[in-house]
């Protein structure tokens, strides 16, 4: 039976103040749990006994057998699934970030959770293992983020730190920077690398005139056919996903 405490506790999860306060989050959905359950710590987790009885050992400290009711009273979802899980937040050292080896995204101010999850699951597609992230950016652990992941957060850290700070100790590596500009150059036919930072703008705003500096690849993702009328501008997630795939393209060789 859950109790009205773990209801309360659950339920405050949705909040980033009880988020930190608690070191916790909350992930729910069958293929998710499934996937999470074997790499972040499980503090507790709600399931139907027929979801229960398709598993085998189920690595958690607790175990609570619920019905659709209970389930319903605690989902953040419009369509409940079978179990919920309350995972404790992984730590990571931004520090270990190494750009100068591998390829990493950086987010500058991307705020909105369902573009935040998809970036994350890109990431995941194209074998980007650091996603460097701006602190007013949207929390990784908000429930919205974690369900549009789709688990791939299993294989990609994401860092919260001072943007500026961080390319400022990349300088003397003389690694490249990118950045995506409306006066930038073709991204389609430019050299690209498979090492150094990409930095994303937020939504409404782009890259901020603060990190400008820092970018020394400008690139620009053209339009078709160019010169005609479009819309003004892609979402942030959808620019990620073609320039990502375009860096891959060029830079990993395929059998």
């Amino acid at each position: 039976m859950l109790s009205k405490s773990k209801i309360k506790y659950i339920r405050s999860l949705e909040l980033k103040k009880f988020r930190n306060e608690h070191e916790s989050f909350v992930a729910e959905g069958n293929k998710l749990v499934e996937d999470m359950m074997h790499s972040f710590e499980c503090e507790f987790m709600i399931a139907k006994s027929s979801w229960m009885a398709t598993q085998g050992n189920i690595p958690v400290k607790e175990l609570i057998v619920v019905d659709d009711d209970d389930i319903k009273k605690v989902s953040f979802l419009k369509s409940p699934q079978d179990v919920l899980a309350v995972f404790k937040q992984s730590v990571y050292c931004v520090d270990d970030v190494n750009p100068a080896s591998n390829l990493v995204l950086m987010l500058d101010g991307v705020q909105d959770p369902g573009n935040l999850g998809t970036i994350i699951r890109l990431a995941d597609w194209f074998g980007i293992e650091d996603i460097v992230c701006s602190v007013d950016s949207a929390d990784v652990y908000n429930p919205k983020v974690v369900q549009a992941t789709m688990g791939a957060l299993t294989r990609v850290r994401v860092h919260y730190t001072d943007l500026e700070s961080f390319l400022s100790k990349q300088e003397e590596a003389t690694i490249s920077v990118y950045g995506t500009y409306l006066d930038g150059e073709n991204f389609y036919s430019k050299e690209l690398s498979n090492n150094g930072i990409i930095i994303m703008g937020s939504e409404g705003s782009g890259i901020r005139d603060y990190l400008e500096p820092y970018v020394n690849e400008r690139l620009f993702i053209p339009n078709y056919p160019q010169g005609k009328e479009t819309s003004e501008s892609l979402n942030v997630a959808i620019a990620t996903a073609l320039v990502c795939g375009e860096f891959r393209r060029r830079t990993l060789p395929f059998s």
